[in-house]
């Protein structure tokens, strides 16, 4: 992973300093809570409903065992004991006392970790896919990219003050774990038939009031043009975007006003004017930071593991592991493990600081040091050796983090919602747990399937309910919390927008109508059918008369 440089460490510390000053004078009251509130946001401090909230950047979903086991002291230390692990790879700290926040940023400087641009109207964290540089069926690794992208972005004088908040999303492989559709710009490695390194180039996808599927500007971008193009892109909708609303500020509605097109044509046109700037970084620089991505060197073992396939048949909850939160890595005789932070009746994303320092300590000794965060709120060790499976598990399983239920229907991704949020109009997480409970039955959800339940408590859309095969929007009904069911959606190479099918529902009557959702699909598939091609086959009329008696 990347490793800071000296230039790397003054410019987080000075950020550092300057916040310190800042906070100071808050408390001082020199500075009001206005004056405050945009200096705070460039440090990622939020305030909450009952307090302030801190995001912590975690570039590209990569941390490095000693940086977790820092997050694991914060929780201590300075929280209540965890952490909150986000849709964008990030980690949030829900209790820190405004004054101890310069002291957390100065811990985290320490582990190469800052808290930049995790928020306000500029180039936030750049995602990707969290089995970037492990997976089996990419094409490169994006973490070098996204690293390029995120040192281009830190502190760019024109994009410091954009129109609204902007994410890139950046994939390697051929399936789509970073939703790159659903991101201001989307990028997807490939190769051309000259076997070169590229991207496809993505733009105006979005969630929030008007989702949008992104649409495909540039079908292939050489490796070299990268920095330019973006900069391009970004100086067309810095110039054009609205400013006037904040609701219609985002890419998505200028590319959907001047249409794929035209914004693709102006792109070009402002690309043509710039590339030939020293926009792009030089060769070698592009080569130091490949360099601190290198695959680690695995050996090459035999994936026909017998000891695993034995304890496997001894014990169902290990086998049912396997299957569902286990997966395939590019080197023979290793794997990708994914630890779900959806226990059953658990809170999404939420890891204790003692579980924390379980898979730190596990990371160090199986997972060549490393951890991932993926945008469904769980953690990823990567690059396992299939052997240490059994012993992995059974530490995960006595820290409550050996639940099978990775990519199937109680892996809930949820935003925090009115538990916390000034934002919602609903909560999220009692819904969540309210769904684990009613599926709490492992050998039930392994016959239903993989199915992504995501529930967003406002409709900023932070838990990405436009994306779930089943959302669900909280919203304000005269005062009372009401939920929209939505069927349909996807975050994968597939992209798609879930629908409304209906009315909305108090808490027990959304509960029950997902369980209703779940026996049509049951009722109604056909052999190795999943949840989204039944619904995509059936349409939403039959779920509908299940779901309410009437068409």
């Amino acid at each position: 992973m990347y490793a800071y440089d000296d230039y790397d460490h003054a410019l987080v510390n000075a950020r550092v300093a300057e916040f310190r000053d800042q906070v100071n004078r808050r408390l001082s009251g020199e500075l009001t809570e206005e004056e405050f509130r945009p200096l705070r946001l460039m440090n990622g401090v939020y305030l909450q409903l009952h307090a302030y909230m801190l995001r912590v950047a975690v570039p590209y979903g990569t941390l490095s065992a000693d940086q977790l086991r820092k997050l694991a002291h914060i929780a201590r230390k300075y929280d209540k004991g965890y952490g909150h692990f986000t849709t964008r790879q990030n980690i949030q700290f829900n209790w820190p006392k405004l004054v101890d926040v310069p002291d957390i940023l100065d811990e985290l400087a320490d582990v190469e970790m800052h808290a930049i641009q995790t928020s306000g109207n500029c180039i936030r964290n750049v995602t990707t896919d969290q089995f970037a540089g492990a997976a089996a069926d990419e094409v490169a690794d994006p973490r070098p990219y996204a690293e390029l992208i995120r040192q281009w972005s830190t502190f760019h004088p024109e994009f410091t003050f954009l129109p609204r908040k902007f994410k890139i999303a950046i994939t390697g492989a051929g399936a789509d774990r970073a939703a790159v559709k659903w991101h201001d710009i989307g990028l997807v490695l490939k190769k051309n038939d000259a076997g070169e390194i590229g991207f496809a180039v993505i733009v105006g996808g979005g969630m929030g009031r008007t989702p949008v599927i992104g649409k495909t500007i540039r079908d292939f971008l050489p490796e070299a043009d990268l920095l330019s193009y973006l900069e391009a892109i970004l100086r067309v909708y810095n110039e054009q975007g609205r400013r006037d609303n904040k609701y219609k500020a985002r890419i998505k509605i200028l590319v959907d006003a001047l249409g794929a097109e035209e914004y693709a044509r102006l792109t070009e046109e402002e690309w043509q004017a710039i590339r030939h700037h020293p926009v792009d970084v030089p060769a070698e620089e592009v080569a130091r930071i490949h360099a601190f991505f290198k695959a680690p060197p695995l050996p090459v073992l035999s994936d026909d593991v017998p000891t695993v396939d034995a304890f496997a048949e001894k014990n169902f909850l290990f086998a049912a592991w396997l299957k569902n939160n286990v997966s395939a890595h590019k080197v023979p005789g290793h794997v990708n493990i994914t630890i779900s932070l959806k226990p059953h009746g658990g809170i999404p994303g939420d890891a204790s600081h003692s579980q924390m320092d379980l898979v730190a300590a596990l990371a160090d000794r199986y997972s060549q040091g490393e951890v991932r965060v993926s945008h469904e709120q769980n953690l990823i060790l990567p690059h396992v050796a299939k052997k240490d499976l059994p012993a992995i598990w059974a530490d995960l399983d006595e820290a409550g983090l050996g639940t099978a239920n990775a990519g199937l229907l109680t892996d809930v991704i949820a935003c925090p919602g009115l538990d916390y949020c000034a934002l919602a109009n609903a909560r999220s997480i009692p819904l969540a747990q309210s769904i684990s409970a009613r599926f709490d039955d492992i050998k039930r959800l392994m016959d239903i399937g993989p199915l992504k339940i995501k529930i967003s408590g406002c409709i900023n859309s932070c838990g990405h309910h436009h994306a779930g095969h089943i959302g669900i929007l909280g919203v304000d009904r005269k005062g009372e919390e009401s939920y929209q069911l939505l069927l349909g959606g996807s975050g994968a190479e597939d992209a798609s927008k879930a629908a409304i099918l209906g009315p909305g529902f108090d808490e027990a009557g959304i509960v029950d109508a997902v369980e209703k959702v779940v026996a049509v699909y049951l009722g109604e598939r056909e052999d190795g059918e999943e949840f989204l091609s039944t619904y995509r086959r059936l349409g939403p009329d039959i779920f509908k008369e299940a779901v309410y008696g009437t068409h």
